[in-house]
């Protein structure tokens, strides 16, 4: 690097190889090489930092179009906009993201929700737990998004609805996604995965409710020993073990070696105290059980334990009418008891519905109009070891 006229004239000539070096050549040219290799280092450091911001500003909370927690300083919670893709009139897609970093090392937690725009507890629960954590005695980091369908949040449409809302795809059927498809939900689905979400991901909780029309108890799907394990420290009502369903969350997660659940959290477009407290207390057990939170504060699991099954059995309409429930969300079942009856307009008995096997109820219908072969209830069991094949697909559409 040439000296400036200004160095020059504080050192002098540079020396020969036969004079002695004077102390004020040594003293500047060790504080040019400093200089230099401080650059250097800022360069060097640069060049390794993933997270990748814009520049922009929503609200004033900066845009990011790429997270590293690593990046991040620690003891400290951090928000950002993600700038998912660009819609059809050249503005972004955004989706919020909350980092909690802790002040000392530890696992990644990720928390997502609202993959379907019209399930909601999930984005209340996120709120709830990171305003309620203290960076400083947080071990490892709570990655959190809050919101993953901006699109189906905007129409309140359980699908990714970027156009007129009519229509659109599940997310959670497409991930991980593919950042260069021509599809623009494959593309969207891309980019929050490989992006945001699992490359920030140790242990992953997505957080759901039943779809429009429908409801759940507090409900927990496992696809793994660990997964089950993770499920049962958040105490809900049921658990069911299977092996999932491709383009899932939960399950892709699962395929790369992150442990991960789907909790489903009652009904949907409301925000249930009871459930959303229940789920907090429960995943403040997991950090708890990942070493994050110091001992003794999360709350203990006064729940009873879980009903445990691995398949589904739905009870449906064979005509159109009025149901009425006579079985609720939880309630033990035995096979052929009638647990709806269907009406037709003047309240005549269409038909009566039995429980096609024993068990817990997992799901109901909310809306009492049901349309020939539509779903009224479904029945949580434990299959024969003969039946346990069952394909992936007899997991609730919900999901």
């Amino acid at each position: 690097m040439p000296n400036t006229p200004a160095q020059a004239a504080d050192c002098g000539p540079p020396p020969t190889l036969y004079d002695p070096v004077p102390v004020t050549f040594i003293k500047s040219s060790l504080a040019r090489l400093a200089a230099a290799l401080a650059v250097s280092l800022g360069m060097s450091a640069a060049s390794v930092a993933q997270t990748i911001m814009t520049g922009d500003r929503i609200d004033a909370t900066p845009v990011i179009d790429k997270l590293d927690t690593a990046d991040l300083a620690t003891g400290q919670s951090h928000r950002f906009w993600f700038r998912v893709t660009d819609n059809a009139i050249g503005q972004g897609w955004y989706v919020p993201v909350i980092v909690v970093r802790g002040a000392k090392p530890g696992p990644r937690l990720l928390l997502t929700a609202a993959i379907h725009g019209d399930e909601l507890n999930g984005v209340d629960v996120i709120h709830r737990l990171v305003n309620g954590v203290d960076p400083a005695t947080l071990s490892g980091s709570i990655i959190a998004i809050p919101g993953l369908n901006t699109p189906g949040l905007l129409h309140h449409s359980r699908a990714f609805t970027p156009g007129d809302g009519r229509d659109g795809e599940n997310l959670n059927r497409i991930m991980p996604g593919d950042v260069n498809s021509n599809d623009r939900a494959v593309r969207y689905a891309g980019r929050l995965w490989h992006r945001l979400m699992r490359p920030n991901a140790d242990v992953a909780i997505d957080l759901h409710t039943q779809s429009r029309g429908t409801a759940y108890p507090m409900y927990a799907f496992a696809g793994s020993p660990r997964a089950r394990a993770i499920a049962e420290l958040i105490g809900p009502d049921m658990i069911k073990l299977d092996p999932g369903v491709t383009g899932t969350v939960e399950t892709e997660m699962l395929k790369s070696g992150v442990p991960a659940i789907t909790l489903e959290l009652n009904r949907p477009e409301s925000f249930d105290r009871v459930v959303i407290g229940r789920a907090v207390a429960g995943i403040q057990r997991v950090m708890a059980d990942l070493k994050m939170l110091p001992e003794g504060a999360a709350p203990p699991n006064n729940s009873p334990p879980p009903f445990v099954g691995d398949t589904l059995a739905t009870v449906r309409t064979s005509r159109g009418g009025f149901a009425t429930l006579l079985a609720d969300l939880g309630d033990a079942v035995v096979k052929g008891q009638i647990v709806a009856r269907l009406a037709d307009p003047f309240g005549r008995t269409l038909e009566s519905l039995t429980a096609p096997e024993s068990g817990r109820v997992s799901s109901i219908a909310t809306d009492p109009l049901r349309d020939p072969g539509d779903t009224v209830m479904r029945i949580l069991y434990t299959a024969p070891l003969s039946e346990q094949k069952a394909p992936l697909s007899t997991r609730p559409p919900s999901k």
